[in-house]
């Protein structure tokens, strides 16, 4: 038998005042500041709590959309306990999948962990949690993307009071599509290692544009070397010189050890790298430094950018002295980042007329396609390309 609703009414909910909420046979609707209308329920089934944000009743979300999910998650417990083999009792949970996955991820060769265990928990984990991985549908991404660009759920316990807000999320399309690769990732392993019998919901991931991709110029990048080494962090010259002649990403940069270091083949070896383990090209000029940045290093350390108060023995982060650094350039450290060192050192390879192929293989990039956007960068050496083919063919007006 259906429960019969006295608070959480048409008429009372219509009425309600931004900031007020009420909750009745575990559904809570709020009214947010903007005055939009939350729905989102907390109930408990099979002894794990499931609090879960349905949707906004600017999106045409209703209470009959939250009975019908509380409805579900019950009738799939069911069946799940059914289908479980004996001893178990309950489906293996988002949240715990998540935990699996990161620790095994973290004893096998898992790369970019860091940002993987940052997207789980900051927002993968709080939006799926109890879901039975399993059940993770299509519809729940969706509403996952929806809730990531616009309003997003924030518990505040502010006096030991546990109360819900509601604040623009507003988070970029690349931002999310990251998440979504996450998540995507983690279905796969998933059904890899058995914990599921196929791969749970879809995931559509947004369409980014061709963000515009900022470089330095051959005068911006000379002035910034100089100012580097007047700079009172020793690590930053060295930071910027590897960046800016190998295109090698910042945890790359400064997880080098001396042992992955060969001159004489003017190679660096990349154990960790993004797309996996690999051999990093490196320019005569930058050979003949790090031999003689090697010989000055004290004895005993083991790496490029030792740090001995730091857990895994080397620096960690160079962001505030590569700040300082370009502030004094002149430069606009909003526009200026350390990645730029990267996107500087691919744009100028593609402009000096390097074939995408190469490019590729000194970069460490996936796919051509992740090439190719620097082939817009600018167009100059496009135009000087197009003046070398009228100037072979002997073209006139």
């Amino acid at each position: 038998m259906s429960k019969t609703f006295e608070r959480l009414t048409r008429p009372i909910v219509r009425k309600l005042a931004p900031g007020a909420r009420i909750t009745e046979h575990g559904i809570t609707f709020e009214r947010s500041p903007t005055g939009d209308g939350i729905y989102s329920i907390n109930i408990m089934v099979d002894g794990r709590r499931i609090h879960r944000v349905i949707g906004r009743e600017s999106d045409g979300t209703t209470r009959t959309q939250a009975e019908e999910f509380i409805a579900k998650v019950r009738s799939d417990a069911k069946n799940d306990r059914l289908a479980l083999p004996k001893g178990r009792k309950v489906a293996l949970s988002f949240r715990d999948a998540a935990k699996s996955y990161l620790d095994r991820l973290t004893l096998g060769d898992g790369r970019d962990l860091k940002m993987k265990r940052a997207r789980l928990d900051l927002h993968l984990i709080p939006f799926l949690g109890d879901l039975p991985l399993s059940k993770v549908s299509s519809f729940d991404i969706e509403r996952y993307k929806r809730q990531r660009t616009g309003e997003r759920a924030i518990k505040s316990n502010s006096r030991g009071q546990g109360r819900t807000t509601y604040k623009s999320g507003n988070a970029s399309v690349a931002t999310i599509n990251r998440e979504l690769a996450v998540l995507s990732h983690l279905f796969s392993k998933a059904l890899d290692w058995g914990w599921v019998d196929r791969r749970p919901g879809k995931i559509n991931r947004y369409k980014e544009a061709n963000a515009r991709i900022t470089y330095l110029t051959v005068e911006q990048i000379a002035n910034l070397i100089e100012h580097a080494k007047a700079d009172q962090n020793s690590q930053i010259y060295p930071f910027i010189v590897i960046g800016l002649e190998t295109s090698m990403r910042r945890m790359e940069i400064l997880s080098i050890s001396r042992d992955n270091v060969d001159v004489e083949r003017k190679l660096i070896f990349i154990p960790l790298a993004k797309s996996g383990a690999r051999e990093q090209p490196i320019t005569t000029h930058l050979a003949d430094f790090l031999k003689g940045y090697l010989a000055a290093l004290p004895k005993g350390s083991p790496w490029l950018f030792p740090s001995p108060g730091a857990k895994g023995g080397h620096t960690m982060d160079v962001r505030k002295a590569f700040r300082r650094v370009v502030i004094a350039a002149g430069l606009d450290p909003n526009q200026v980042v350390r990645h730029t060192l990267r996107h500087t050192a691919i744009t100028h390879l593609v402009q000096a007329g390097v074939d995408l192929p190469t490019v590729k293989r000194i970069s460490g990039h996936k796919t051509l396609a992740m090439v190719e956007r620097y082939a817009h960068a600018n167009g100059e050496h496009i135009q000087a390309a197009m003046d070398r083919l009228q100037v072979r063919m002997k073209l006139t007006g």
